[in-house]
């Protein structure tokens, strides 16, 4: 009741002073009243076929009361309220109650003081119609004008009509309609649709918003003939990898530009834009669907929480950010070595997304009193670990740093979270912990043995897991930056080996399955997201040359170099007898390590250390097969400083 009041007596008045300032509401009430009138003399007209001489007295007489009315029950209902230039349905749909309900008023009015004597009753019926259609019509006509004030303008001013570029859309769907329907509506964006393209038959001669559907995928050439178009764009929101492949080697030979639109699980909510179309990338030609999250879960684990994440401004680290402030947190704990990286996500957040509750620290995990002084002052209530040295040829020629930054800085990362009963900790790993053959693997591996055995030793104080995923597309340590530049270089493209394959997914994907697997865990599991189907290097290789609008071969060589130290032709995700299950989630499967002690471990970890310290790569190698039995150390690799090759013969055994 208080509210009801509060609304009268003040909030009610501000907004009517607001209104009466204005000159716009001053017009659109003039326009009404002129409207009300209008449809009440034609409701007359059509009643009394045109011979209303004699019931002029009665109209006049009942007109003030009839306007009165009307703007009052108009003005309660907010119709003085609403940006008519963006009318919609919502709004035809309360303009219809506010009709309705103020003709009852002058119903109820008549009926208790007249009784309707000397009235129509189907006046009050016809007035009601024609008031409806003629304030639709009012509202309709402002939202056209604006949606249409630059031809206007251009036209009162002869001013020569911008041309528009004609475009040739791929996909009959709901994304082709949003963008179809923006175009036609947003007067500056300088694209004009002419056809549609679709391998559905049954779409064929059929129209959207008047566009025809002109033909398939496989006719595309004809399509372009006949409706003379500029540019392609792809609007198939849910195109697999195959068939955007097959779409774009059709683009590809018609020799005009093209482009995409993301897909839906890139785009917040799914609102589709012709702003957001883009070059096509190779992520699109790997086709993986859209990821779903169980909102809620995730919610009740990062919503208003501290959240620290490491290795904050790399590839994977800056991407479960930007997922993360999408939960509301109370806080992010941005931890990054490298100064730039850290300078570029705390700008992003700032200025892009405008998240501001963050505090960049510029710091190694390895300082353990920083590490302290920080969970004292901020108490994160979830970290994410996603600091780490990935690249394999540097690691496996500098292998103490993997033990330094990979192995030892997690433990003090582990230790420092468990001393301030942080709730959740997340490890990011890699497939390359799988039966590793290089030392960044098996630093990773072990990572994954330290988070079993601090489960172990105290399974009631953090919930731990690992998350555990192959290469992710335009990551630091992806082969697509790279490739990149040597085809704009001229080429040529280096590849290690031609039956070379990896697992591969976006950047987007992994950071929102993180996010989901770090709702699932109960601790001591390793979370495996599911990479789909391996893919050779080579053919990558040779579909990121297409797409750069070159021949593979002939104008852009592919040459072959061989393995570099540590590689493997193939990645795996699982050992062997690891009892693999899948979760209740399509693209998550989990598996609970049965890991050392951490008794057993420690000793083992302080004579890693003292190899590390002297920078005895052989003796660091011996000590991670110790440690870790299926870790097979490549026998040809050599660090940069240690001894000559035939000392290590003895890591055959």
């Amino acid at each position: 009741m208080r509210n009801i009041l509060a609304n009268l007596l003040y909030e009610q008045p501000r907004i009517l002073w607001n209104l009466l300032l204005r000159i716009n509401f001053w017009i659109v009430l003039l326009i009404d009243i002129s409207l009300i009138v209008l449809a009440h003399f034609l409701a007359y007209l059509v009643r009394f076929d045109w011979e209303i001489v004699r019931e002029i007295p009665r109209i006049v007489s009942l007109l003030p009361l009839l306007i009165i009315a009307k703007i009052l029950v108009f003005y309660i209902f907010g119709l003085y309220r609403g940006m008519w230039r963006y009318t919609s349905v919502a709004d035809l749909k309360n303009i219809a109650r506010a009709v309705a309900v103020s003709s009852g008023v002058m119903v109820t009015f008549v009926v208790y003081f007249n009784r309707f004597e000397g009235f129509s009753r189907s006046v009050f019926f016809m007035d009601a119609v024609f008031t409806f259609l003629l304030i639709c019509v009012h509202r309709g006509t402002i939202r056209y004008l604006f949606q249409n004030k630059d031809l206007i303008s251009s036209f009162a001013q002869h001013n020569e009509k911008k041309r528009k570029k004609k475009l040739l859309l791929i996909g009959a769907g709901a994304a082709a309609e949003k963008v179809i329907r923006e175009i036609m509506d947003n007067a500056s964006v300088l694209y004009e649709v002419v056809g549609l393209v679709d391998d559905n038959p049954r779409k064929h001669g059929l129209k959207i918003h008047g566009i025809p559907v002109v033909g398939g995928v496989d006719k595309l050439k004809e399509c372009i003939v006949r409706t003379r178009a500029e540019e392609i764009l792809i609007a198939v929101a849910s195109a697999s990898g195959e068939q955007m492949k097959r779409i774009v080697d059709a683009c590809q030979k018609t020799k005009i530009a093209f482009k995409v639109l993301p897909s839906i699980g890139e785009i917040i909510k799914g609102k589709l834009s012709v702003t957001s179309m883009r070059e096509i990338a190779y992520k699109d030609l790997l086709g993986r669907p859209s990821v779903h999250l169980d909102q809620q879960e995730i919610g009740r684990y990062l919503t208003g929480r501290i959240i620290l994440v490491t290795g904050a401004g790399g590839s994977i680290g800056s991407e479960l950010c930007r997922q993360i402030i999408k939960f509301d947190p109370k806080k992010i704990i941005l931890v990054d070595a490298g100064e730039e990286n850290l300078y570029n996500i705390q700008m992003e957040l700032q200025y892009e997304h405008h998240f501001h509750d963050y505090v960049p620290v510029l710091c190694k995990i390895q300082n353990k009193n920083l590490l302290d002084t920080l969970f004292c002052e901020y108490e994160p209530a979830v970290v994410f670990h996603a600091a780490a040295y990935k690249h394999v040829p540097l690691i496996e020629t500098n292998p103490w740093e993997a033990v330094f930054n990979n192995v030892f800085a997690t433990r003090n990362l582990i230790e420092t979270a468990l001393s301030y009963k942080t709730e959740r900790f997340v490890i990011v790993s890699t497939d390359k912990a799988v039966r590793p053959t290089n030392v960044m693997g098996a630093s990773k591996r072990l990572t994954e043995l330290l988070m079993l055995a601090y489960c172990q030793e105290q399974p009631d104080t953090t919930t731990f897991m690992a998350v555990r995923f192959g290469n992710v597309l335009g990551s630091s340590g992806s082969v697509i930056p790279l490739f990149k530049r040597q085809i704009e270089k001229g080429g040529p493209v280096t590849v290690t080996d031609p039956e070379m394959t990896r697992y591969f997914m976006s950047i987007e994907e992994a950071a929102q399955l993180i996010l989901q697997a770090g709702a699932m865990g109960t601790g001591g599991e390793i979370f495996l997201l599911k990479m789909g189907i391996p893919i050779k290097i080579a053919n990558l290789a040779h579909d990121l040359i297409q797409l750069m609008g070159y021949e593979p071969e002939t104008e852009i060589k592919i040459i072959y170099t061989g393995l570099r130290p540590g590689e493997k032709l193939y990645e795996e995700l699982i050992t062997e007898g690891e009892g693999i299950v899948p979760t209740k989630h399509e693209k998550i499967m989990v598996l609970h390590g049965n890991g050392m002690s951490y008794h057993e471990l420690e000793q083992l970890l302080d004579e890693l250390a003292d190899k590390a310290k002297s920078h005895d790569a052989t003796g660091l190698k011996e000590v991670l097969k110790k440690i870790i039995p299926e870790y097979t150390p490549d026998l040809e690799a050599r660090s940069i400083i240690g001894p000559p090759q035939s000392d290590v013969r003895k890591l055959r055994n």
